[in-house]
């Protein structure tokens, strides 16, 4: 899928132990701590120990820096939707797909997705993210509606609601799972879709 990011990423290095990529996770990490506004070039390049000469060596602007992280996330979730197991079968089959995937990927990609989540839209990069977003969510939208017209999901449901309390459960998990913590990506998955799927289907 091609993206908006103006900024292919590559694996070019110019400085000694650092790379696009490893600059990226950082300045991620500097972005979630101390939120995308408040973060200045001059702080990106203390957290990596280098020259701000030396983070442009690698990324023009932190606005890029942001595009590339958004991407992190939105390219994998935007995958999902383009997937032929979200797009061909049943639907509640379709929507369990795109709701476990979308787990693994909030899981696997926590850094990026808290940062998608923590967007105010301030900045144009910002703003075409959420829309991107958006676009995700209204095909979950879709995908409800249909599964209620065929009779596969209850009726008394507003889909729109329901997609706004699905995505607001699993988004959560940003703020409290942890890689280390006692609950394994399995689990949480598995009480996901007990608790959405489960609750969402037809009763006889």
């Amino acid at each position: 899928m091609t993206t908006a990011s103006a900024v292919p990423k590559s694996p070019r290095r110019g400085r000694p132990g650092y790379d696009q990529d490893s600059v990226l996770e950082i300045a991620v990490q500097v972005f979630n701590r101390h939120g995308y506004d408040a973060t200045s070039m001059g702080m990106l390049a203390v957290e990596l120990g280098v020259s701000k000469s030396a983070i442009y060596h690698h990324v023009p602007s932190k606005g890029d820096l942001l595009r590339l992280a958004l991407d992190e996330a939105l390219v994998p979730l935007e995958a999902i939707g383009e997937d032929e197991r979200a797009q061909k079968g049943g639907t509640i089959e379709r929507l369990e797909f795109i709701l476990r995937s979308t787990i693994r990927v909030l899981i696997d990609r926590q850094p990026y997705v808290t940062l998608l989540l923590r967007l105010r839209g301030n900045t144009e990069i910002e703003r075409d993210a959420l829309q991107r977003r958006r676009t995700v969510d209204h095909k979950i939208v879709d995908l409800v509606v249909a599964a209620q017209a065929e009779g596969k999901v209850r009726s008394d449901v507003e889909p729109r609601t329901t997609t706004r309390l699905m995505f607001g459960m699993i988004n959560s998990l940003v703020e409290w799972y942890r890689p280390d913590g006692p609950v394994s990506p399995a689990q949480v998955e598995e009480n996901a879709i007990a608790m959405i799927v489960d609750g969402l289907r037809a009763r006889p």
